[in-house]
């Protein structure tokens, strides 16, 4: 089966496709990758859904290696929507 393994970084991302035997495991997967020891990863996905190494594997799944947040997603909207200022028109009543 045909696995695709994702790592991203700002500006930059690595992506490999793997042929792994049916039963291999999201472990398997970043072994052969040689991804097994990224210190960078503090977690994994398959397709967007957290998945533990132990996880099943199925035909065209997608990893994702999963690094640590730079910024809260919520404080960087706020200080987005206060550098852009008040909106102006606003709704009429």
């Amino acid at each position: 089966m045909k696995i695709e393994l994702v790592r991203a970084w700002p500006r930059r991302f690595e992506t490999l496709t793997l042929d792994l035997p049916d039963g291999a495991r999201l472990r398997d997967a970043l072994a052969l990758a040689g991804w097994d020891d990224d210190a960078e990863a503090v977690a994994y996905a398959v397709y967007g859904v957290r998945a533990e190494p132990d996880a099943a594997l199925r035909d065209g799944d997608r990893i994702e290696l999963l690094r640590p947040l730079l910024a809260d997603p919520k404080d960087a909207r706020r200080r987005r929507a206060q550098a852009r200022g008040p909106l102006k028109g606003g709704a009429s009543k």
